[in-house]
């Protein structure tokens, strides 16, 4: 899934970045509101991790420019603003959740799994798909009990796609979502990675899981009901 971090802090920015980047997300980062608010407006985010004492723009202005937009993320307030008043007038404008600094990452990345679950109607932490299973709180995979070793970036693509079971997702779609500003959106990076990912899974079953779809993209079909 893709976030945005905006935080004026260089450290603190660099440092939540670092973290979630191991974890498997793809990461992009505002320093101030302004470049804040021009990012949402280029990029589709799942979700926005937003302090809100920020040069520029304040992160309230920034949350309400967020809210105006078509498809809107969800936001994750992270602020040292501790008071009642300021949560409560967070969470009314908009925010998803509210964390107040200081604060420990594994709070943090377990609300952010909590409320992109909540964005994808996905109320458990495991994604089945036959005997195929993805934790998204460990990032592991396993195929009826037997582990499967998927690089982190391998682990997201396939994670997205059983999201979105029963639908084809583009290779553009991918590309928003799993990779960061940085990805080349001419390049075949994603053909590749769903190759490797293929042939993982060819290791352990003959059912070709996940299809291409000429002209739409890639689909995991859901199951058949019994």
């Amino acid at each position: 899934m893709r976030l945005l971090i905006v935080e004026d802090e260089e450290d603190m920015r660099e440092a939540l970045c670092y973290g979630l980047r191991r974890r498997g997300y793809a990461v992009d980062a505002a320093g101030d509101g302004t470049d804040a608010v021009e990012q949402c407006g280029i990029n589709e985010y799942d979700l926005v991790v937003l302090d809100l004492n920020l040069p520029g723009l304040d992160g309230m202005e920034v949350l309400k420019h967020i809210r105006s937009m078509e498809n809107p993320a969800k936001v994750l307030i992270l602020s040292a603003r501790s008071e009642l008043a300021d949560k409560i007038s967070g969470l009314d404008s908009g925010a998803s959740d509210y964390l107040t600094k200081p604060f420990h990452f594994e709070e943090l990345e377990a609300r952010i799994r909590m409320l992109l679950r909540r964005s994808f109607i996905q109320t458990e932490a495991a994604l089945t798909r036959g005997g195929l299973c993805l934790d998204s709180n460990l990032k592991t995979a396993a195929f009826h009990g037997k582990p499967l070793e998927f690089s982190m970036r391998e682990f997201a693509i396939l994670e997205y796609l059983m999201i979105h079971m029963g639908r084809p997702v583009s290779a553009e779609e991918l590309l928003e979502h799993v990779w960061d500003r940085e990805a080349d959106p001419f390049s075949n990076q994603v053909k590749v990675y769903i190759s490797v990912i293929r042939r993982k899974l060819q290791a352990v079953t003959d059912e070709e899981i996940i299809r291409s779809i000429r002209g739409a993209g890639y689909l995991i079909d859901k199951e058949e009901p019994l």
